[in-house]
């Protein structure tokens, strides 16, 4: 059991003290989500950047995580992802007890900054889109929060590639942050970001590389609710549940695959 603190003695500090981690899960996935999203709103509404547009989404996510790591890796471990959270308690390195919290406060969270970013950018919504909020056609708008497959993609691509992308992500992100390798101290959020950006430099247009259950589920929930109906959960053969269950998969294979295939050298 932890020992509460022992300074700051008032209950209101005590009660945030309880909550660090699932605070910090929250305003973490909350900055990687309004960062994210609202990059992805500024190329969408001002075509006048579109020249450049892939590279921009794709750095500005990468940003967008390490800020987000260094909001929350010292409360909580920095999860900001409901799949690395199922897969850390699956290998034991969080308590399951945790687990519900945590993802409660990640979609929580993904929520509240695509809530934000629809503030920040909404008087550029109706001048693009005539105030018909929609999830596909030329004035789509609903994939500046939340992924939606590449139209070629049958479900089994988009499952496969989900699965695939979150495997090599948690792999990937084991090697940075393991200190019997060669870890990247005091750098680790900005590789990671860097690794975020590769995987969707390379593969984004296949499903815009969602990887995390609750970076898709609390914008897709969001848009549901704020003009856009039931199309975010209805649209490509309802596609919503593959960025929810493939990243979990993929996310305990990646986890799996590191700890049984690489071995540090101790000679």
């Amino acid at each position: 059991m932890v020992e509460e603190p022992k300074y700051h003695e008032s209950g209101f500090y005590l009660m945030r003290y309880r909550l660090r981690h699932y605070l910090a899960e929250y305003f973490g996935t909350l900055v990687l989500i309004f960062l994210g999203s609202s990059v992805v709103a500024l190329v969408f509404l001002n075509p006048d950047v579109e020249s450049e547009s892939w590279l921009l989404i794709n750095f500005a996510w990468g940003i967008a995580v390490a800020m987000a790591l260094y909001v929350s890796m010292g409360s909580s471990g920095g999860h900001l992802n409901s799949a690395i959270t199922i897969s850390a308690a699956v290998y034991g390195k969080l308590p399951w007890h945790r687990v519900p919290g945590y993802i409660f406060s990640q979609i929580l969270g993904a929520f509240t900054g695509s809530a934000l970013t629809y503030g920040v950018y909404r008087s550029r919504f109706d001048p693009f889109d005539n105030g018909v909020r929609s999830v596909s056609g030329p004035t789509a708008t609903g994939g500046i929060f939340c992924t939606y497959p590449n139209p070629y993609n049958t479900h089994w691509d988009s499952f496969f590639t989900e699965m695939l992308l979150t495997a090599i992500l948690v792999f990937v992100v084991q090697g940075i942050f393991d200190p019997e390798m060669t870890p990247a101290k005091g750098f680790e959020p900005f590789i990671v970001g860097l690794l975020v950006t590769a995987i969707g430099m390379t593969t984004g247009r296949l499903t815009g590389s969602a990887m995390n259950p609750a970076r898709d589920f609390g914008p897709r929930l969001f848009t549901a609710v704020s003009g856009w109906g039931s199309a975010p959960f209805t649209a490509s053969g309802h596609y919503f549940w593959i960025p929810i269950v493939a990243p979990v998969i993929g996310a305990i294979l990646g986890q799996g695959a590191y700890g049984l295939f690489i071995i540090p050298n101790r000679d």
